[in-house]
């Protein structure tokens, strides 16, 4: 049959469960296209037809000599290879001319011997930088939330997005999608029911909600009327630059929104509660870390009024490749305009783990973890923000320095030139989970409640401090009378 874009022929790359798993679903959906056969390294599979279906290879060997036509697909179907080979197959097949590549989500993202073309997507930088994700075992890690009614907030953004893809397969009963953003919140929405037409999650009604954190009185009537047993709270203002210029917004959203969630949640009886929060509250600089510190220290208090049985948790991570707003997309994106590639320092570092491997580990985590216990996941060593550049400029088959300039350009009010995964008075304890470790905090109690008393005229309008209401200056020198790492900015407008 003569390949066309409606009609590929489709070479699988991977004749294991998921590669087996998506020819059936091909073969018993003509539309989708017509396999011409298995690529696979795995000699004992070589020259055999599995399902009617020839495995050719090895891989780098035979691409070369496909008789192929202008129109061929190829889907790598191997969710569990290390980077390493995914780079080496998606340059393999590049060069061979293939029309289309596609992947399938790496194991974090699919439930053992469930895999669904529906899941598979262009190739995308993400895929192969950074270290290999671990192995998670989803099934497992996802299994404690069937049944259950679960809100996912902020799940329009990179985050929540990826934790509702992955509820989706957890048999949960009620998936509420979260959000402010009418837009993300439809795109979410939209794909969820894609996959769910495509086999995936089908048996979950996936409900969509628009609200504002904010609005307390919302809060508590909304988390009163959905019921839900589970809280991932991923909501939250993140971007440091544009923070740093909005710091009233960074703590009225972050840290306001978040106590209005939580105290919305023990009012309506939900049994675990887990807040996603990030490198950048240790010891922070910026206010967006600075808000994330307090939203920590919100979530973790709150355990002290849970009921029975009620958890309240935090889980903290640093950077994720490809999420919006970050330094992947923004790469990419000077690239295409021929750069210059930006970079703040040539000896700038963050820690980074894939938006799935994030997400995966953050459901086990919301299973096995004790209430008002803070968790951090294993991030790895720092990756160069500079060699991060270099390989998003080699992906798009460009030189850096030579087709592509890389510029410094410093770093900016907020940031960093490295981070830090935990603060100098807290120890790392393991845990029986691997990736997964436990903050043991130690040194005196931080006054919470005094320190939102001293912020609060600052975010809200109040008769006796009409000039404190949304004073930048104001709202800092309070932030720093409590977490004195915040950076002083003596010129700092104040409105």
């Amino acid at each position: 049959m003569e390949s066309t874009p409606d009609n590929p022929r489709i070479y699988i790359v991977g004749a294991g469960f998921a590669g087996r798993a998506i020819a059936r679903e091909i073969r018993a959906k003509a539309v989708l296209g017509t396999i011409v056969a298995f690529l696979d390294d795995d000699e004992g599979k070589l020259g055999k037809r599995i399902d009617g279906v020839p495995v050719l290879g090895p891989i780098r060997d035979v691409v070369s000599l496909l008789a192929r036509e202008p129109a061929d697909e190829a889907v790598i179907a191997m969710p569990s290879a290390p980077r390493e080979l995914l780079r080496e197959l998606y340059f393999t097949l590049k060069r061979a001319g293939f029309a289309r590549i596609r992947i399938l989500p790496d194991v974090a993202q699919i439930v053992e011997g469930d895999a669904h073309l529906v899941q598979a997507r262009e190739i995308d930088p993400q895929d192969l930088l950074g270290r290999s994700p671990v192995a998670i075992g989803l099934k497992k890690s996802i299994e404690w939330l069937a049944g259950k009614r679960v809100i996912v907030t902020g799940a329009g953004g990179s985050i929540g997005s990826e934790l509702a893809r992955q509820l989706l397969s957890a048999g949960v009963e009620r998936l509420y999608l979260f959000g402010h953003g009418e837009n993300s919140i439809y795109q979410i929405d939209r794909e969820l029911r894609g996959l769910q037409s495509g086999g995936v999650g089908v048996s979950t009604a996936i409900v969509p909600v628009i609200g504002e954190l904010k609005d307390r009185d919302y809060m508590t009537d909304i988390c009163r009327r959905l019921k839900a047993d589970v809280v991932f709270h991923a909501a939250a203002y993140k971007h440091v630059p544009m923070m740093e210029a909005n710091t009233v917004a960074a703590i009225e959203n972050n840290a306001f929104g978040t106590r209005n969630l939580v105290d919305a949640c023990l009012a309506a009886g939900v049994r675990r509660f887990v807040l996603i929060s990030t490198d950048k509250a240790v010891e922070p600089l910026c206010v967006y870390g600075a808000s994330k510190f307090l939203s920590e220290r919100i979530a973790l208090d709150a355990q002290e009024r849970a009921g029975a049985g009620e958890h309240y948790m935090v889980v903290r991570f640093g950077n994720v490749l490809g999420s919006r707003g970050s330094i992947l997309p923004l790469f990419k994106g000077q690239v295409e305009r021929g750069g210059p590639v930006t970079v703040t320092d040539p000896a700038a570092s963050r820690y980074f783990m894939t938006i799935p491997e994030a997400c995966s580990l953050v459901l086990k985590t919301g299973g096995v973890g004790a209430g008002g216990e803070s968790y951090l996941l294993d991030m790895g060593e720092p990756v160069l923000i500079r060699e991060l550049a270099e390989q998003v400029i080699r992906f798009s088959g460009l030189r850096p320095y030579d087709d592509i300039a890389i510029e410094y350009i410093g770093l900016r009010p907020g940031e960093r030139l490295e981070e830090r995964l935990f603060s100098s008075d807290e120890s790392l304890a393991a845990t029986e989970f691997p990736k997964i470790n436990r903050l043991e905090r130690r040194g005196p109690r931080f006054d919470l409640e005094a320190a939102m008393r001293a912020l609060e005229p600052v975010c809200f309008k109040s008769d006796g401090r009409p000039d404190a209401y949304r004073n930048r200056r104001r709202l800092r020198a309070a932030l720093r009378s409590f977490i004195p790492t915040v950076e002083e900015h003596p010129d700092e407008p104040e409105y």
